[in-house]
């Protein structure tokens, strides 16, 4: 990585574009790579051995020592860099990077602990479902279709780092009936007195506190305001609620996730199931 004597300040310049198009989600513009912006998240993305492809500073800013000296590295004219990021106060700093390419098989290992988001919109709420996942060893996230995309900004920012070490993977309805013939099963998530209706096998809303989350699970978390789809609903081996002291219908997503991901955890600690977590524990 050698820096550039020149400061570009075109925007036609065609990493400018490419990078442009990665923040405004355009993967044809982008070339499909994906734009990390801030300090913590290019140190966390290198440290957990994502591709890199062109590294952007901000005229104003020196050099990191952390970057090797192997990246394409491209100073912008100030103005210019912060016309481009998303963040209303940037560190001057940004990446072009590869998406890893996950696969379902690898939530699938182990004793799995798998959470999937249905229909999630709000990318804080899934960025931070997917660092709980990491935080609370899961094997993955899934997130079907209408879920807004992981490499969202905002998601990216909201997971700090734990969407480059943790498989999320786009799934069907079709991939989530494959988790049942591998003894996975499905748990939908409902708030109390939500759901009511009955369900092939099981027609009750269990606590949380009741249910054996030591096996093999995969929790099925609902969009902020409809909930879990009728179709998913009726896929479901059991509905499980979080009991409030209150009169609080239902919780935000990401916190109602996190709460089951660690009562999972915690059960699973207790009888000695190893985490799921497949950067920490997949086999090579």
């Amino acid at each position: 990585m050698s820096p550039s004597d020149s400061v570009v300040s075109s925007r036609q310049n065609s990493r400018v574009k490419q990078l442009r198009g990665a923040f405004a989600g355009h993967p044809r513009l982008s070339n499909g790579l994906i734009a990390i912006e801030g300090e913590h998240l290019v140190q966390e993305a290198l440290r957990s051995g994502m591709l890199l492809k062109t590294v952007f500073l901000s005229d104003r800013r020196p050099t990191p020592t952390f970057l090797p000296h192997s990246l394409e590295l491209l100073r912008l004219d100030d103005e210019l860099f912060s016309s481009l990021g998303e963040t209303r106060s940037p560190q001057g700093i940004a990446a072009l990077m590869l998406p890893p390419v996950r696969t379902l098989a690898e939530v699938l290992w182990g004793t799995p602990l798998i959470l999937v988001a249905c229909g999630l919109q709000d990318p804080g709420n899934l960025g931070t479902l997917i660092r709980s996942a990491e935080a609370f060893g899961a094997s993955g996230v899934l997130t079907t279709p209408g879920t807004v995309s992981p490499w969202n900004g905002k998601a990216l920012r909201a997971s700090v780092g734990s969407i480059f070490r943790i498989p999320v993977v786009p799934c069907a309805i079709d991939d989530l009936m494959t988790l049942r013939t591998q003894g996975v099963r499905l748990l939908a998530a409902v708030g109390e007195g939500i759901g009511t209706e009955p369900v092939i096998g099981d027609d009750a809303i269990t606590e949380i506190e009741a249910v054996d989350l030591t096996t093999g699970i995969a929790l099925l978390i609902g969009n902020e305001g409809a909930g879990l789809p009728s179709d998913l609903l009726a896929l479901a081996d059991a509905r499980i609620t979080i009991p409030s002291a209150g009169t609080v219908e239902s919780l935000n997503a990401a916190v109602a996730g996190s709460i089951l991901l660690y009562e999972a955890q915690r059960q699973r600690a207790r009888v000695g199931v190893p985490a799921s977590l497949a950067t920490v524990n997949s086999p090579a």
